[in-house]
């Protein structure tokens, strides 16, 4: 057998799945997706099937703002730690128990009458969702090599992608049985499993020591990404981060109220397009976590972002045609394989440009620049539909796709490999 190249370490293989970091991936990931999905679908469907109109649910995405601007508290989490459990474990248990008592709760609302008090429930549950992962997203790089970090990546993506059947499969189907407050309250119960989780592994090596002052906590991470490369090439990953998943971010912003609108049942949405997107986000997600091994990270970001860009043009074929129900199962899954290609190669990018000095404020800022299409956006989704329709609406989509694949060429270029 050949000894590996001095100085080049060897490529993970399978096993690499196998061990107890990628054990800790699942359930944190899972944790961290959940609260998102039930904002974006389940929350949706709730209003929807009350008779909010498209401008109003589209409005609704400016309630995730905390996900833009995590970044702002995030020094807090690298300068102190809460309770007894330690930095990183203290902060994940305080918002995973907040989470599922908020999460319950908001399905207590009126949504007749209660809906700016629903809004501010939402509001709350998004800045605690967005908090977990800044957390969860430190602890997730601390505890991994950098040799991990992409099917580390891959296997938090597919996690998170499991996290939406809850919200977006079985709670949808349970919406059609039962009354909305005990969905929600049984919704929420699946916060628990990540608390659990957080209570009984360890806290991650500290790299370097912890900032002393809050100062420290806020212009180290900042100051050490821009010495990095300079002004210029900061400026240019964090565009290529706010561009890289924008047009696929806008077209899934409605999804929901977009198949409901072509005459699909709530069932038909949970039991069919869920589902199929569900199984074929997971394979994306491991496909792209496997090839990634023999791609490197920069390849990947070209190859899987064509992918899910096309994929887009799916959701204009489906407006075109209707409500033809295995051509919604095969773009959903086309469309879902294609992101789960692009997300786990993005998780992955982020994750290697931190450093693990700062991990949680870096990390938080890039995160929080890619949630920005996601909250201000597509808050203006609803009216860009309204005036354009579905069809026209997918095609822009795509279209907006096209300048964060053409940053590539700086920010990750095929001939070099991180």
């Amino acid at each position: 057998m050949d000894a590996a190249k001095p100085g080049k370490p060897a490529k993970p293989d399978w096993h690499s799945y196998l061990n107890r970091r990628m054990l800790i991936c699942v359930f944190l990931g899972f944790s961290s997706g959940l609260p998102l999905f039930i904002l974006l679908s389940l929350v949706q469907a709730w209003l929807a099937k009350s008779g909010l109109n498209v401008k109003a649910l589209g409005l609704f995405a400016l309630v995730m703002f905390p996900y833009t601007w995590k970044f702002l508290w995030a020094p807090l989490m690298d300068r102190y730690s809460f309770g007894p459990l330690g930095r990183r474990r203290g902060w994940m248990a305080a918002t995973q128990a907040l989470l599922f008592l908020g999460i319950g709760a908001i399905g207590m609302l009126d949504p007749h009458t209660q809906v700016p008090a629903i809004a501010a429930m939402a509001a709350v549950i998004a800045f605690l969702s967005a908090s977990q992962d800044i957390v969860i997203d430190a602890y997730r790089r601390e505890i991994l090599p950098d040799i991990e970090q992409g099917l580390g990546g891959a296997v938090h993506v597919n996690a998170y992608k499991v996290a939406g059947m809850v919200p977006g499969a079985l709670s949808l189907i349970l919406a059609d049985r039962m009354p909305w407050q005990p969905v929600f309250w049984i919704t929420a119960a699946f916060m628990l499993p990540g608390l659990l989780c957080t209570l009984v592994i360890k806290e991650p090596r500290v790299y370097g020591a912890p900032p002393k002052t809050m100062r420290e906590a806020v212009v180290l991470p900042f100051s050490e990404f821009i010495a990095r490369g300079g002004w210029r090439n900061a400026a240019m990953v964090l565009g290529f981060i706010f561009l890289y998943k924008l047009g696929d971010s806008m077209a899934t912003a409605l999804a929901t109220k977009f198949y409901i609108d072509l005459g699909f049942s709530m069932t038909q949405i949970g039991a069919v397009a869920k589902t199929v997107g569900f199984w074929a986000s997971i394979a994306g997600g491991i496909f792209g976590g496997a090839w990634m091994i023999q791609l490197g990270i920069n390849r990947a970001l070209w190859i899987f972002g064509a992918v899910q860009a096309l994929a887009i043009l799916g959701f204009a074929w489906l407006a075109h045609a209707g409500a033809d129900l295995p051509l919604l199962a095969g773009v959903i899954g086309f469309e879902a394989f294609g992101v789960g290609l692009g997300t786990a190669a993005f998780v992955s990018y982020i994750a290697t440009t931190t450093d693990p000095r700062y991990t949680a404020t870096q990390y938080a800022l890039f995160t929080s620049l890619a949630a920005v299409p996601r909250t201000f956006v597509n808050s203006a989704v609803g009216y860009i539909v309204a005036e354009t329709g579905w069809f026209l609406f997918f095609i822009l989509c795509f279209v907006l796709a096209l300048p964060g694949m053409l940053m590539l060429t700086r920010v990750a270029p095929w001939k070099e490999q991180p």
